[in-house]
């Protein structure tokens, strides 16, 4: 079933999807590779947004270690990543996930994203066994530009995005005017998943 749009969420423009960020500073973890946001090219590829989750083994040398690969990925250039945030499972057990958000400008397109993305978790040891089972490494697709795809492999927005504050409260750290085509910013959904636990790792 559609997701209810909220009540206070304006109505969706012909604008891009992912707001301007500026002033914004990528973590550091590769200083050769992340540039600055106001340093990175302004007229060329999509903004992207990518949920990065982890629960099984060292969770937060694991997302570090996807941040730089990220960084590395052909065509792509890492905009910024969000402080790392300690969550608890949804619809899941086991163990509290860490969690973080990246923005990257890419020249790949969404399915090729997509590939690039999954060869990263299995780097990782990903296992794909059952629906929100523990991780090593999660990547989600969140968002690329303002398009809408439907697919059996894909689908952006992500459709559970706008439910999960371990994906908002990142985000709108990385991008805090970003709209979720078909639902309006993304800030109007936050209050909404106020009752889920999230504490915020690093500054």
């Amino acid at each position: 079933m559609p997701a209810t749009r909220p009540r206070s969420a304006a109505a969706v423009d012909a604008s891009p999807v992912v707001a301007q960020v500026q002033g914004l500073r990528p973590r550091r973890t590769e200083p050769e590779r992340v540039r600055e946001l106001d340093d990175a090219p302004q007229d060329s590829g999509v903004q992207a947004c990518i949920a990065l989750g982890a629960n099984l083994g060292d969770a937060l040398a694991t997302l570090q270690a996807a941040e730089r690969a990220l960084s590395e990925l052909p065509g792509t250039t890492l905009l910024a990543v969000s402080p790392i945030y300690r969550t608890a499972p949804i619809d899941a057990t086991g163990p509290d996930y860490l969690n973080g958000v990246a923005l990257v400008r890419t020249s790949l397109d969404a399915h090729g994203l997509l590939r690039h993305l999954q060869a990263i978790e299995q780097r990782h040891g990903r296992q794909r066994s059952t629906r929100n089972a523990p991780r090593t490494l999660d990547l989600d697709l969140l968002l690329y530009g303002d398009q809408a795809m439907h697919g059996d492999d894909l689908t952006v927005p992500h459709p559970r995005m706008h439910e999960r504050a371990f994906v908002l409260r990142p985000l709108l750290d990385v991008a805090p005017s970003i709209r979720i085509p078909g639902l309006g910013p993304a800030s109007d959904w936050l209050p909404r998943v106020a009752d889920q636990r999230i504490e915020r790792l690093n500054p």
